[in-house]
């Protein structure tokens, strides 16, 4: 027997046990069918799982459980990221904690040695939190981005790019975190709001006494580095200037006036100052107009001056270049910044100083400002390998799902910069790479084959130094489509399961790790006929969970929420069916929690519609055809399933998770629950036994179909209703491996249309009921005016049952409509509901003439502010899109009220 409650925590845990005991979650168990593989987005050792974890994975397991059912060889391949910086933090931030000693004082080989063990103790928490959200991984295959499997990938990789010319060493500004002393990504940059200013300076120009060129900065410490000033060669101030130089303040630096589109005339002054090395556009001006890179900073940000070559290289010596070096050589770049300004003013130099509000660059872990700095690192030749990528998508051989994400896609492909791979941490793959006594380097996959390669080329054996940095953590996160299924060894699993099928991710990391997968994957791996080989055949980006007002979740707004909380509350399945249905493509989340115990209660109802099927001896029908149905009600909600499955078929496979999820809620909910389950109590109460059978089984058949079909959203109460209405003889297989349904014969447009007929006129007369007022308790007339035969036969069989579901006193047909009748038109039948001393027509029409003034002014406000240019320019997206919610749901209740009064005025 069922319990009367549901549970969830009850079952969670027992129920995923025994999943992965029965081997439900292993591929290759169904060899004679088409493989299936996904690889998971491999979380960070160090991750919890978050909102977008959440729904990521939902839709993995929504797809891979789906496919299992459909009798495909599913591999949901798991593992899990080394994650480089976040993981060396947490290590250094646990030995501060316990006052050890710091990792440079124990040394590199001690520090790794802690950090495998802190992997071993606390690494992969959300391991089991993708457990509890009902996760079908195969892990018995997890892998981790620094096992001996996929290292060995790495270095294979890396030893072929450098050997074709495709990884190389150059010079070249990075993002640099001072603070952590190292090189980070793009993705590891935040961009902070700061309340700054903006410094404009007067450079002379040399040889014309009294004449100066003005420029603005946001960061005055690194004119000292600037070896240019940029003008735009169709900007008439400056013309007669190009060519001609400026003496740098404070250095004596003779520095060039440059004409360059970079300088836009209508920005400030039109002049900008150029420092190549501490400024990624400016390097770029520097590049095209051969101007010195001059590195000014060390690496944690301090100003190196004394004894910089490059500062000094062809600066005449000068008592204001000592003061200069004395006053600021070895000081913070911030009190330097302070120490500049004030030596630009003594001199006269300082135009003006202005506010302004700019975002500034941090980093995301170290959490101070990043600094553009020149310094030597490992690249590799992205735009080669992009080629081939962007053609592959432009082919067809992947396609993104949207279909908009391919144009952001190709913006980033088309204008890729060389990757900087090369980080300078100990935690990661560390560089393959050697350096000789003359710096010579020898690149190899063992320290031997260096060492073999030093001997041949110097004549004799020497003495290698490795390179101390490590890849770049999405380095061998590019190679996990194909390095977790064995390669470069050639596995039966990298034959059988590659190239995958459906990569699923969100749109933040399309450039870092989807593009860089495309180009490592077609570049190492070839299909039979030796062509290039993509590693996935879609790529379905999904959208970003917001708060319920729209906001991007964030630990400073207070405004996470945390899934497993959720979880807690109100069930796995609760939390995945509500992503699911809120996942509509291209449109971000608003999640709030009521939303969430909804579908909760959504779980219920399918759990007290299954305990009334047991209870009326309707939970388990075995042999039965759902096509030999006799009974009109039987078989409407045959065909009703049948179109449910192809809705939801249609809608998984194209990707439309919140189309799938709806057609099941709507299914469950309002045709089984609220209609086929209550026009079955006569039939199910009655004295023909034939109908009652038939109905009995009819009820268990369109559970089990529901449960098949709900399963891969809600997989836990599906599982456990599955089990517990097997009845005494069982089931033969566990849900989680059930056959996904197939229907043949089933639908039967007469039962559709009669069924159909009914459900309206008990939907519209419950719509006038509401509408008009109606006390809840009373029941009404009901009149059919001028019907055709058909209406009259269907309200003869089924008078009992609309009277119930209406609340009507009589049924009853008539050739005029009654005095003070509501009237509603279904079909070529006017249905007349007399309400003539049921309700007060005078208060009633004063109420909604209230409520639609009311409607009208709040309709009118709204559209105020969002035709208020202030307002719209000033106030967050989230408001404004709130704000055209709410206007579309008044003027839809204005409507309503409309109708009503209509209807109100026609009765007299």
């Amino acid at each position: 027997m069922l319990d009367k409650h549901y549970n969830p925590a009850d079952i969670e845990t027992r129920l995923y046990d025994a999943w992965e005991a029965s081997g439900a979650f292993k591929a290759n168990q169904r060899p004679d069918g088409d493989p299936f593989c996904i690889v998971i987005p491999p979380p960070n050792v160090t991750g919890s799982l978050h909102m977008g974890h959440a729904l990521n994975n939902t839709i993995q397991d929504i797809l891979c459980r789906f496919e299992r059912m459909r009798g495909r060889d599913v591999l949901w391949q798991p593992g899990l990221d080394h994650a480089g910086i976040a993981t060396q933090m947490v290590v250094e931030r646990q030995m501060a904690e316990r006052q050890e000693p710091g990792r440079r004082d124990i040394g590199r080989v001690a520090f790794l040695e802690k950090v495998w063990t802190w992997k071993a103790e606390s690494g992969g928490t959300i391991v089991g939190q993708l457990r509890r959200l009902g996760a079908s991984c195969d892990w018995s295959r997890e892998r981790f981005t620094m096992d001996e499997g996929l290292s060995a990938a790495v270095l294979k990789v890396f030893v072929q790019l450098f050997r074709e010319g495709l990884i190389y060493k150059d010079k070249r500004l990075v993002n640099w975190d001072p603070k952590l002393l190292t090189a980070i990504s793009d993705l590891e940059v935040v961009q902070v709001e700061t309340q700054g200013n903006l410094w404009h300076f007067r450079y002379p120009i040399e040889g014309e006494e009294g004449r100066f060129i003005t420029v603005a900065t946001t960061r005055p410490e690194t004119m000292l580095g600037d070896t240019g000033v940029a003008v735009h060669p169709a900007d008439e101030r400056y013309k007669d200037l190009i060519g001609k130089n400026v003496i740098l303040p404070l250095v004596g630096r003779r520095i060039p006036i440059v004409a360059d589109n970079y300088a836009d005339p209508e920005a400030g002054s039109g002049a900008v100052k150029i420092t190549p090395a501490h400024d990624f556009n400016d390097f770029e001006v520097g590049k095209r107009n051969d101007l010195a890179q001059i590195n000014i900073m060390e690496r944690d940000a301090s100003i190196v001056l004394d004894g910089n070559e490059d500062f000094l290289a062809g600066v005449p010596a000068s008592d204001e270049l000592k003061a200069t070096i004395a006053a600021i050589h070895g000081k913070d770049r911030f009190e330097a910044r302070k120490l500049v300004v004030a030596m630009m003013e003594e001199r006269g130099l300082l135009e003006k100083i202005e506010p302004h509000k700019h975002m500034v660059p941090h980093g995301d872990r170290g959490g101070v400002p990043i600094e553009p700095f020149l310094t030597d690192q490992w690249y590799v030749d992205a735009a080669t390998l992009a080629e081939p990528a962007i053609a592959a998508v432009e082919n067809g051989d992947t396609v993104f799902v949207p279909k908009q994400w391919e144009k952001t896609y190709y913006e980033w492909m088309r204008n890729i910069q060389p990757w900087c791979i090369s980080r300078q941490l100990w935690w990661g793959h560390q560089i393959p790479a050697w350096y000789g006594p003359d710096g010579r380097v020898f690149v190899a996959e063992t320290e031997n084959l260096a060492l073999e390669e030093a001997e041949s080329h110097y004549g004799s054996r020497v003495m290698l130094t490795r390179d101390e940095d490590v890849l770049d953590t999405w380095f061998s996160s590019a190679l996990w489509p194909f390095s977790t299924l064995g390669w470069p060894e050639q596995t039966p699993e990298l034959k059988r399961y590659y190239p995958t099928n459906v990569l699923v991710t969100g749109f933040d990391i399309i450039f870092f790790w989807v593009a860089r997968m495309m180009m490592m994957g077609l570049h190492f791996m070839k299909k039979p006929d030796g062509n290039p080989q993509v590693p996935f055949d879609t790529v379905y980006i999904h959208a970003l969970v917001r708060d319920e007002k729209g906001q991007k979740m964030s630990k400073s707004k207070g405004n996470v929420i945390d899934p497993l909380e959720l979880i807690d509350q109100f069930g796995a399945d609760a939390l995945r069916f509500t992503l699911a249905a809120m996942a509509a493509q291209g449109r971000d989340i608003k999640l709030a929690t009521s939303r969430v115990e909804g579908y909760r209660n959504f779980g219920t109802k399918l759990w007290n519609a299954a305990r009334f099927a047991e209870m009326n001896g309707a939970a388990r029908a075995t042999g039965f055809d759902p096509a030999s149905a006799k009974v009109t009600l039987n078989r409407w909600i045959a065909g009703e399933a049948a179109r449910t499955r192809d809705a939801v078929t249609k809608a998984i496979e194209e990707h439309r998770y919140n189309e799938a999820a709806g057609a099941l809620y709507s299914f469950i909910w309002h045709t089984f629950c609220d209609w086929y389950v209550e026009l079955s109590k006569p039939i199910l109460n009655g004295t023909d036994e034939g109908a009652l059978a038939e109905t009995r089984a009819m009820t268990a058949w369109t559970l089990n179909q529901i449960l098949k079909l709900l399963h891969p959203f809600m997989p836990y109460i599906t599982e456990e209703l599955w089990q517990k209405t097997a009845g005494d003889e069982g089931r033969d297989t566990m849900l989680v491996t059930a056959q996904w349904p197939a229907y043949e014969g089933l639908g039967d447009a007469g039962a559709d249309a009669e069924m159909g007929w009914v459900i309206r006129l008990i939907t519209e007369i419950r719509s006038v009921r509401a509408e008009m007022n109606v006390p809840a308790g009373a029941k009404i007339a009901c009149v059919l005016a001028h019907p055709s035969d058909e209406s009259a036969a269907r309200a003869k069989r089924w008078e009992a049952e609309i009277s119930r579901l209406a609340r009507l006193e009589s049924l009853t047909m008539a050739d005029t409509v009654p005095e003070g009748s509501a009237q509603i038109v279904l079909d070529e039948t006017v249905v007349a509901l007399p309400l003539a001393g049921v309700i007060d027509f005078a208060a009633e029409k004063a109420r909604l003439n209230k409520e639609l003034d009311k409607t009208a002014k709040d309709i009118a406000a709204i559209e105020g502010r969002l035709n208020n240019p202030g307002f719209v320019a000033k106030a967050p997206p989230e408001v404004i899109e709130e704000a055209k919610e709410r206007c579309e749901e008044l003027t839809a209740r204005a409507g309503q009220v409309k109708d009503a009064l209509g209807r109100l005025a026609a009765m007299g």
